[in-house]
């Protein structure tokens, strides 16, 4: 009998079985894969004393982000992979990469940076989920993370003023948007018709951006006008996720 496998990872809303992409991917992947995991979802009991999910806990080891995790599960056997190719491997990381370095910042930032979307969305939702007093410091806490973290993967020392970098951030999210767009073109998933690694990656990224109602919208109307994006989205929630979607 396999060892449990329990995932910690921040909720749902808006159709999404998590608001948080990180957290997406691996849910996606665990599907895509077949890895049994048991989802636990934070709520206000949580005793956790910051926001690094998600993470994985076993009988015998505890593995957090996203990238550790999924090798784990593949060590488990627990592999969305083993149809590729090594071309297709090589394009995955590659991929990735470029989701990290291009879109990330931005989807990052309409979250936790811009500040209507925070005080009006990001910062009530995820408050909600931590027990006090902790609600009170950890938004702000992961608010500061995520501007450290877009300043770092634009390589700009972090005395620049973030505006100074705002408006290449978006453009470098748009035209990642339309790469991916133009390589999935009529496809299912990236690589036919199977998901694997990248998919669960573009769909842990795309799929808060997609769903979440945030009044400043500029880079999720981008995405809207790419219909094949919006609908792969679309396709994995009513395919894998249908019986586990949480409310708003």
């Amino acid at each position: 009998m396999a060892a449990p496998l329990e995932l910690s990872c921040w909720g749902g809303g808006w159709g999404l079985p998590s608001v948080h992409s990180e957290s997406l991917v691996v849910m996606a992947y665990a599907k895509f894969s077949g890895a049994p995991l048991k989802v636990s979802v934070i709520d206000n009991t949580w005793r956790g004393s910051r926001g690094d999910v998600p993470v994985l806990t076993t009988e015998d080891s505890i593995v957090s982000q996203p990238a550790k995790i999924l090798n784990f599960l593949r060590k488990q056997k627990y592999n969305a992979d083993y149809e590729l190719s090594a071309k297709q491997g090589a394009d995955t990381l590659a991929y990735i990469a470029l989701l990290e370095e291009k879109l990330l910042p931005a989807v990052l930032h309409t979250f936790w940076v811009e500040s209507e979307n925070y005080l009006t969305v990001t910062k009530p939702w995820f408050a909600s989920r931590i027990p006090f007093p902790l609600s009170l410091i950890l938004p702000g806490r992961m608010s500061k993370g995520a501007l450290n973290r877009i300043l770092l993967t634009r390589g700009v020392p972090p005395f620049y003023h973030l505006r100074e970098v705002e408006a290449q951030i978006y453009r470098d999210a748009k035209e990642c948007l339309n790469h991916l767009s133009n390589r999935l073109g009529t496809s299912q998933f990236f690589f036919g018709d199977t998901p694997s690694t990248l998919d669960a990656y573009v769909f842990g990224f795309l799929a808060p951006l997609y769903k979440v109602r945030f009044p400043k919208v500029q880079l999720q109307e981008h995405l809207k006008q790419l219909s094949n994006l919006c609908r792969f989205c679309d396709d994995i929630l009513n395919s894998y996720f249908r019986l586990s979607l949480g409310d708003g």
